[in-house]
């Protein structure tokens, strides 16, 4: 059982959400955020990626970041930005893009579900972000962004939050600057909403990975110091949003590979043609799993794998991120580890197939736009405790930051 418990939440006033609310820390480097921040002081990226106020080329790991980030929340409170609830509450959380709707609750989990996996893992994390974001939370006393959940759908869940919904007038309720609603309901003790979580057997990290492992980290340094705590501290909780399988948007994780690696275009696809079906005319986007489309000297060629390689029984290999990796750009184009290798560069789907064009036609090489994992296979990975291929999922739309704050 994964459980997800009301928190006294500190949160902008309704009429500052708009302005406060920001893109999660991790989707922007220092000049993105400093310019998204520009002549924003309610922006939560003062609090987030706090090195913006700090002279150009700061360290963004130095010390008198953290502290910076510590001094802009602070201000954020006595300004009476954020204010504080008087009673804990769960917040049912819309994302509303084009045609897709995506509705979860937000509130806080605990840390030994995830230590003992029944928050379950896909990703592995690097040490470096780890140490980043541990150092950043203590330093600010609170977890400021929200961790991405899903969970497999129950009916009990979905009701009680439509009741909410269709209950209550929203918190908040505002379009941010890329086109996507933020809709927040907010619900008292938790409206009996928390009680139906607790017929899931599992949740699972979508997208917040360094968070959640940063905040055992948090709570381990915190209980350290702690002796007399008895499990339900503050410290022990981290912030989630958690969303119904079957609401959750995932779309493609593209590679875009620099140079061929000393071959030709035309040797490329011969030698592709010995292991895969090559199609010429495709479209820029693969129509099922086992597909990829590939752009390569101004043209898109359709590459379909051997059966074999997408029905094969372990979890991870038969994914085409996989599979592309095997098969592909190892063995062909010496991406021998795409963790590492400067020669790939990874394209959120949201960049869509124009953004690979354009890379390719500017510096060369080749694109290869893959078929979006599904939930479920995300789900089959972490059920087998095991980690999908770097850079597989690209979730949208994008939570914002600053809407909800728990304090540690």
């Amino acid at each position: 059982m994964a459980a997800v418990r009301p928190l006294p939440a500190l949160r902008p006033r309704p009429e500052h959400a708009a302005r406060v609310a920001a893109v999660p820390y991790d989707v922007v480097d220092t000049a993105q955020a400093r310019e998204l921040a520009a002549g924003e002081p309610l922006s939560f990226l003062h609090v987030t990626r706090p090195e913006i106020d700090l002279p150009e080329g700061t360290d963004p790991h130095k010390p008198e970041v953290y502290r910076q980030g510590a001094a802009a929340l602070a201000a954020m409170v006595e300004d009476g930005v954020l204010v504080r609830d008087d009673q804990p509450c769960l917040y049912v959380y819309r994302l509303t893009a084009g045609d897709h709707v995506q509705t979860g609750v937000m509130g806080r989990c605990a840390v030994d579900e995830y230590d003992a996996d029944r928050i379950k893992r896909h990703e592995r994390t690097r040490p470096d972000k780890e140490d980043d974001r541990t150092r950043h939370l203590l330093a600010l006393g609170c977890h400021p962004e929200p961790v991405f959940l899903t969970y497999r759908p129950e009916d009990e869940i979905d009701r009680r939050v439509d009741g909410v919904v269709g209950a209550a007038e929203p918190l908040y309720d505002f379009v941010a600057t890329d086109g996507v609603g933020h809709t927040v309901w907010r619900v008292p003790y938790g409206g009996g909403i928390d009680e139906a979580f607790d017929e899931v057997g599992a949740l699972y990290v979508a997208d917040g990975h360094h968070r959640s492992a940063s905040a055992s980290r948090a709570r381990a340094a915190r209980a350290q110091d702690d002796p007399s705590d008895d499990g339900s501290a503050a410290y022990n909780f981290f912030l989630a949003v958690v969303f119904p399988a079957d609401q959750v948007r995932i779309l493609p994780y593209n590679r875009v590979v620099r140079d061929l690696g000393g071959l030709s275009p035309a040797e490329l696809l011969a030698r592709l043609g010995e292991i895969v079906e090559i199609g010429e005319g495709a479209g820029p986007e693969p129509a099922s799993r086992g597909g990829f489309s590939m752009y390569l000297d101004g043209r898109w060629y359709g590459l379909t794998a051997p059966r074999r390689w997408v029905e094969a029984d372990d979890p991870v290999e038969s994914l085409d991120a996989a599979i592309l990796q095997a098969q592909v750009l190892g063995p062909l184009l010496g991406i021998d580890d795409p963790r590492t290798s400067d020669r790939i560069d990874f394209v959120g789907g949201i960049r869509g197939t124009e953004e690979l064009e354009r890379r390719v036609d500017a510096g060369g090489g080749a694109a290869f736009s893959l078929f979006p994992v599904r939930v479920e296979e995300l789900m089959a990975v972490a059920d087998a405790g095991l980690v999908l291929p770097p850079k597989s999922t690209w979730f949208e739309p994008k939570l914002r930051s600053g809407l909800v704050v728990h304090e540690i």
